[in-house]
């Protein structure tokens, strides 16, 4: 008559223990989604410009995206961003701050044809990018 506490412990015990095998479980315990995530699980970041390049994109499309590599302010890392809208890449320059967030792709990956980009540009010196690219606001000059 006693014996059914046990199992149900021992059921809990053996489903917290199994739990480790599931691959996501696994990650999300031990938080390694978030320290491999350059932005440490926040949803924008701002970072410094150091450079302007160009990504090829993927096959069979025949582009070089506009791309700027920033330096993140609140940890050092550097990461790619991609500039969207048609000249954007004008707007911005050297030594600009840029704020950065997620481009959207699936499980956090890079989107569409840009390989390795996984951030785009919203905006410069605290003025939307959008803004700017449809000649609404002009980019302050610090």
């Amino acid at each position: 008559m006693g014996n059914g506490k046990y199992a149900a412990r021992k059921l809990k015990s053996d489903r917290e223990n199994f739990r480790w095998s599931d691959r996501k479980y696994f990650r999300r315990a031990l938080r390694l989604n978030v320290k491999a995530d350059p932005m440490g699980g926040a949803p924008m970041g701002r970072g410094i410009v150091l450079e302007k390049v160009g990504v090829e994109a993927k096959q069979p499309n025949s582009a070089i995206r506009k791309c700027v590599r920033i330096q993140l302010i609140k940890n050092g890392r550097q990461v790619t961003a991609f500039c969207p809208g048609d000249g954007a890449i004008s707007f911005i320059d050297e030594h600009d701050e840029v704020t950065v967030e997620r481009i959207g792709g699936r499980m956090g990956g890079a989107m569409g044809d840009i390989p390795g980009v996984r951030f785009k540009v919203t905006a410069v010196n605290n003025v939307p990018l959008r803004q700017m690219v449809i000649n609404r606001r002009e980019k302050p000059m610090r």
